[in-house]
């Protein structure tokens, strides 16, 4: 196998009419074997050949998770094409932009789409051509009617249709056999663009060789057997969704259903629970917001019921974390042996019923996209249903380690997958110490083949065969990766949803009359917040225009108002109006002082050291959080402002 396409067709071979794909139609299931899924994505090759698809064109999918997804994409793997996955979550000019540094020459929509990429191609001469992966509805066709280019909207199941006929002619079925003779494993498979700076993502290209390679060996260190299920909580543009998916569930003979997104993402929302009950997945995918979720409204749920069901549930949780320890290193006997009766009692009456929320056969999940916190790491350990972390970046197709149930630790990232190299570097020709931190890179089959017309980026990331990856990390004694930080620092919230620090910061310090430095934070937190210094001489004149007296106990809170007012200025000006809300600081941390070289807060291009500054003022980013809403009006930020506007 030296090709996804290979894969696929290995997988119906060994699969045959195991269910691979399933999602809802109606009010009913409609799944599809891994045999029919080959002979449909071959189907929808035939057609885009026939439509002048050529090896090299580029294909662009903006979809949630549905057959027709993965479909489709081996389809234009087939044609000799390339998939580039987009996130539904884009703006249209970010779509814009992916389809027009893509050149794609097609899109793939599903019927949720359909009126943002509609929008999206206003702005764009030549269109691709528009390829709709929905079933025909009468809101899907109302909308393409009011398209100013209906007449040239494909449908999904009409390719499908005309694909089948064609394959029963020899010539098709040859033509579509030279294609795929003639793709090498290192041609390029997808193009997954990164949140980057706005205007300026970079398309990560991963090759056939860069996703059998992470397959392959993913699967020595998580433990899948055939014909089990899961429920796909992750949209397909997710790389780690992508790869596990796509790829592993081919390998090992996993059905693939997908939430039932019928009406729109409030709908998926609200039919996930019934979903996965439905479905009863043996191993779930997510991230540390999904999983959050669930736990607090566990907690929630048996809280309400008090009395000795909260107490059986209290004692039992606190019993199963303490006879765990940290996964690895089990407790002493004698701790064990103590807190048996509690757990044992919880695990009897109380946590099967709150592990049944994610059906009656789950064994584990796990959990990517952003770091898990050890705190549910522990809760679902104990109740039977453990999310093991992971970490991988997409330019390594993702996955460069995990927790597993063979071998686990809280805290940590888990152990490096087989057949690829991992080193801690402290700078560029020094390796780190265990258990020193430094930036991670990666080298072996999975690293991408570069950033896509981006040679000078691809220049500064690949260097000699090793990806450098901009994260922080160390190895642990017992060999786990243990991943600290971003050296490159994408905030990230709680849905694993990433975008660019430098985007926001640049907002601030074009439009703000008062900021002097900003870093701005997020790690998988409710909301996005920034650390700031002043400048003091502007901030007096600002005050004094206000009337407000600096440092007077009554005009200080409002003072802080002001500040706030001004750093979300930039809401308002056109240039930056398109930053989504979620990234906007709702909160912040003055710092009396400028950020400088002392503790390493600057580097020679006097650029601030995130992680440093991080590190640094940690309890000052613990106080904006503390109290779990976005307000300023934090008394750290008085007594730094009585400093600020104090001095002479």
């Amino acid at each position: 196998m030296n090709t996804v396409i290979a894969l696929m067709h290995e997988g119906a071979q060994n699969h045959g009419d195991m269910t691979y794909l399933g999602s809802k139609v109606g009010d009913q299931w409609k799944t599809y074997s891994f045999r029919e899924s080959d002979r449909l994505s071959s189907a929808f090759a035939a057609a885009l050949v026939k439509r002048g698809f050529n090896k090299g064109d580029n294909i662009s999918i903006l979809s949630e998770g549905r057959p027709s997804w993965v479909i489709g994409e081996f389809g234009i793997l087939k044609a000799g094409c390339t998939s580039v996955p987009l996130s539904t979550k884009l703006l249209e000019d970010e779509i814009v932009f992916r389809l027009v540094h893509s050149e794609s020459k097609a899109f793939l929509v599903s019927e949720n789409n359909f009126q943002k990429a509609a929008e999206a191609l206003k702005e764009i001469n030549p269109k691709p051509v528009l390829i709709v992966i929905s079933p025909r509805t009468a809101h899907l066709e109302e909308m393409i009617k009011k398209y100013d280019q209906a007449d040239t909207v494909l449908l999904y199941d009409d390719l499908i249709a005309e694909g089948e006929k064609l394959l029963e002619q020899e010539d098709y079925r040859e033509k579509l056999a030279v294609i795929e003779k003639n793709i090498s494993e290192d041609d390029t498979v997808t193009i997954c663009y990164t949140s980057g700076t706005t205007g300026n993502p970079k398309g990560i290209m991963l090759t056939h060789r860069n996703y059998i390679h992470n397959a392959m060996n993913s699967m020595k260190v998580v433990h899948v057997e055939k014909g089990w299920k899961s429920l796909i909580m992750l949209p397909l543009d997710h790389s780690f969704a992508h790869t596990v998916g796509s790829y592993i569930f081919v390998i090992k003979g996993l059905s693939m259903y997908f939430v039932d997104a019928q009406g729109g993402p409030m709908a998926a929302l609200r039919n996930l629970p019934k979903n996965l009950k439905e479905v009863n997945p043996d191993f779930l995918l997510t991230v540390p917001a999904l999983s959050g979720n669930f736990m607090k409204k566990m907690i929630q749920g048996v809280s309400e019921k008090g009395g000795l069901i909260k107490k059986l549930f209290d004692n039992g949780l606190k019993a199963g974390i303490a006879r765990a320890g940290n996964g690895y290193n089990k407790p002493p006997f004698s701790v064990r042996f103590k807190n048996y009766l509690p757990w044992a009692v919880a695990n009897a009456l109380i946590f099967p019923k709150l592990r049944a929320v994610f059906g009656k056969d789950i064994k584990f999940c796990i959990g990517g996209g952003a770091l898990l916190e050890i705190r549910q790491q522990e809760f679902f350990n104990a109740i039977g249903a453990p999310v093991y972390q992971g970490y991988g970046l997409t330019e390594n197709a993702p996955i460069i380690c995990s927790n597993s149930a063979a071998k686990h630790k809280f805290g940590t990232s888990g152990v490096i997958i087989p057949d690829l190299d991992v080193r801690i570097m402290k700078d560029m020709e020094t390796e780190c110490a265990i258990g020193e931190i430094g930036q991670i890179v990666t080298r072996g089959g999975s690293v991408m083949k570069g950033y896509y017309k981006n040679p000078e980026a691809t220049a500064e990331t690949l260097i000699d065969g090793w990806l450098w990856s901009g994260d922080l990390g160390y190895k642990d004694p017992d060999g786990f990766l243990v991943v600290t930080g971003r050296e490159k620092a994408l905030l990230i919230a709680q849905d694993g949803e990433k975008y660019s620090p430098e985007t926001i910061e640049e907002a601030v310090i074009n439009t703000s009359k008062l900021v002097n430095q900003i870093m701005v934070y997020n790690e998988q937190c409710k909301f996005t917040s920034a650390i700031i210094t002043l400048n003091t001489d502007a901030l007096k004149t600002a005050a004094e225009k206000q009337g407000l007296i600096p440092c007077s106990e009554g005009d200080i809170d409002l003072i802080i108002d002001l500040i706030r007012d001004d750093i979300t200025a930039f809401a308002k000006h056109p240039d930056y109006a398109g930053i989504p809300s979620q990234w906007r600081p709702a909160s912040f941390a003055l710092i009396p002082e400028i950020m400088d070289e002392n503790h390493g807060l600057i580097n020679s291009t006097m650029k601030l050291v995130r992680h440093k500054v991080r590190e640094h003022y940690k309890a000052r980013i613990d106080e904006i959080y503390a109290t779990g809403s976005a307000d300023p009006r934090l008394p750290g930020n008085r007594e730094a402002l009585r400093e600020v506007l104090g001095k002479k």
